[in-house]
């Protein structure tokens, strides 16, 4: 321990995606799986006039994207922007769990449907960085309905332990989540990355090579003090300088290195990967005002560079 905190983070699992999210029951179809989340629907391309004083003017180009359920306009985009539909966002995994390489786990929407995610949990050994300790392999598939986001496909490592979702951290461009432009081929795009993800489950194992390297080192308050201030990019400003804001998130974070989910466990106590986890519990399930806005930041948004900053530090400090 490296203090006299009480903070006590739970004795049950926690899911970053609680609210924006459905546990699917391991649906066979993409249909089963679409109708389980709640995400069959579609989004169409609708005409923009020019409001002349109430009354409809010029028409423009771009158009607005609507959801075909509940008329919600979910972006304006540009005239060559082509939908890629829910449908075969799901149809997409539907070899893997066909051949049970995989098994649909979790899917939803964010941002009232401009963003749909689809997470598949790969039917392969999970990575164990010390006893009892494990991180699962899953496939994350993200498409935007607001013309902001490419398709995105490529792994996302989960500790079981807590849910918290990790950074891929390796290096190689396989382990990187792909991205596709909305266009005419998008379909043919996105079939080809198979090849890519097939790769990409050894790099997967080189990055819990770095995690179980994490569980090796062990860290002092000191040390801790300092990554923190490093995770929150205050690194060069002395702790008396620093705003109240910023010394409670700091607060936050060390009492989770300390108490959070997993980390007062056996080899996993008072070492990096205990420091790296709690800063993750904490963007998981603590920063932000709610899980719609923190899960869209972890994943697509700046909470992405301070989960990378936040391994990248660890790693570096631990050598």
């Amino acid at each position: 321990m490296f203090g006299t905190t009480t903070w006590n983070s739970g004795s049950v699992k926690r899911v970053p995606w609680e609210g924006v999210g459905q546990d699917l029951d391991a649906p066979e179809t993409a249909a089963d799986a679409m109708a389980q989340a709640g995400l069959d629907w579609q989004v169409d391309t609708q005409d923009l006039f020019l409001n002349n004083e109430g009354e409809l003017g010029q028409k423009i180009t771009h158009k607005a994207v609507v959801r075909s359920d509940n008329n919600e306009v979910l972006g304006v985009v540009g005239p060559r922007w082509t939908p890629y539909q829910n449908t075969s966002a799901f149809k997409w995994f539907e070899p893997f769990v066909e051949n049970k390489e995989a098994v649909f786990s979790t899917a939803g929407c964010l941002k009232k449907g401009a963003i749909v995610w689809i997470q598949a949990k790969l039917n392969r050994d999970p990575s164990e960085i010390v006893a009892g300790d494990l991180v699962e392999k899953y496939l994350l598939l993200s498409n935007a309905h607001d013309g902001k986001l490419s398709v995105r496909v490529g792994f996302t490592p989960q500790r079981v332990i807590c849910i918290n979702t990790l950074h891929m951290a390796h290096n190689a461009e396989s382990s990187k989540l792909v991205r596709v432009r909305h266009s005419a081929n998008v379909q043919n795009n996105v079939d080809a990355l198979q090849d890519v993800i097939n790769a990409a489950d050894a790099d997967f194992e080189a990055t819990a090579q770095q995690y179980r390297f994490l569980a090796s080192r062990q860290i002092n308050s000191q040390d801790l003090d300092r990554y923190v201030k490093i995770v929150l990019g205050k690194e060069k400003v002395a702790n008396d300088d620093l705003a109240t804001r910023t010394k409670n998130q700091m607060q936050e974070i060390i009492e989770l290195v300390e108490s959070g989910l997993g980390n007062n466990a056996p080899n996993v106590s008072g070492t990096w990967w205990a420091a790296y986890n709690g800063v993750t519990e904490w963007l998981t399930h603590e920063r932000g005002r709610n899980a719609d806005n923190r899960l869209t930041s972890l994943w697509f948004g700046p909470n992405a560079g301070v989960n990378k900053r936040a391994f990248e530090a660890a790693v570096e400090l631990a050598a």
